[in-house]
């Protein structure tokens, strides 16, 4: 087709859809078509509407709503305020809450102990009084008994000490000092002193036991920290009333001091016995010529 023709279709097609404006509207494949066909009028259209708008008059006086709140509205606002109050204080009393739980589990949280090489050794106890070269001790029920000592191989030191007596023979201990000073290295034991439901003492053998008042008698032994001592064992009798000489008994004593008869026949056959080698001896020696 040439220009001129082409020109023409173009004409006559904006024609008919100027009078046709709503022809193209449910045909979705001339959408473009229809933009580029009423492009001009709409521009012309919206820019009279800014026109007459721009042109009409404005009023100064402020719109005024014809609703008026009822009670019912007033009613509604009280309640989403009482609610958001409610939230508020509810938000605040958990946040409290969450905060207390917070502190409750830091205070709750145990302290961590320093740990030491495996390699180094426990600390331990070298006992002062008694000595390690007196021997075994044997103390009186009722008098006052000392115990000394010096640490050993201690990274840390404890705070406080406890120490106890026990015996095997009843099952029984014996509190001398708990949460004792663990720096003042000496206790006195009162042995006279015998507290409420303390078990009786026993002429028997007891041990001392000395450990971390934090720690217990039966604690494993850590490196760098005081190991429970358990190495001393001493003896401790009760005394009886004095009886007279002659009240006395003794069922292996003679009173007078006399040999048995069978103490008395054992020194006989001794001394026949060592007479008669001797005069062996001599005889022998006489007839050799040793004399």
């Amino acid at each position: 087709m040439r220009p001129s023709q082409l020109l023409g279709a173009v004409l006559a097609l904006s024609s008919v859809s100027v009078a046709m404006t709503d022809a193209f509207s449910n045909i979705h494949g001339m959408d473009g078509v229809k933009d580029v066909l009423f492009g001009r009028q709409d521009n012309n259209n919206n820019n009279q509407n800014d026109d007459k708008s721009s042109q009409a008059p404005q009023s100064t006086a402020p719109p005024q709503s014809s609703d008026q709140p009822t009670a019912s509205d007033k009613g509604d606002d009280n309640n989403e305020r009482a609610s958001s109050t409610d939230k508020a204080s509810g938000s605040a009393t958990g946040s409290a809450q969450a905060s207390g739980s917070k502190g409750s589990k830091t205070t709750e949280k145990p302290s961590k102990s320093t740990e030491f090489d495996a390699r180094l050794p426990a600390g331990g106890l070298s006992m002062i009084t008694p000595g390690v070269f007196a021997g075994e001790q044997l103390y009186k029920v009722g008098d006052w008994v000392t115990f000394a000592w010096n640490y050993t191989s201690l990274s840390v030191t404890p705070s406080y000490i406890d120490v106890l007596v026990s015996c095997a023979s009843n099952q029984a201990t014996y509190t001398i000092a708990v949460n004792h000073t663990a720096t003042a290295r000496t206790v006195l034991w009162d042995t006279a002193a015998t507290p409420t439901g303390q078990a009786p003492f026993l002429t028997e053998k007891y041990k001392l036991l000395i450990y971390d008042s934090e720690s217990s008698v039966s604690a494993a032994p850590r490196p760098g920290y005081l190991a429970p001592f358990n190495a001393l064992t001493f003896g401790m009798y009760i005394p009886r009333e004095s009886v007279a000489w002659k009240d006395y008994t003794c069922a292996n004593c003679v009173k007078n001091g006399a040999l048995s008869h069978a103490e008395k026949m054992t020194l006989r056959v001794m001394l026949f016995t060592s007479g008669t080698t001797i005069a062996s001896l001599l005889y022998f020696a006489h007839n050799f010529g040793l004399f």
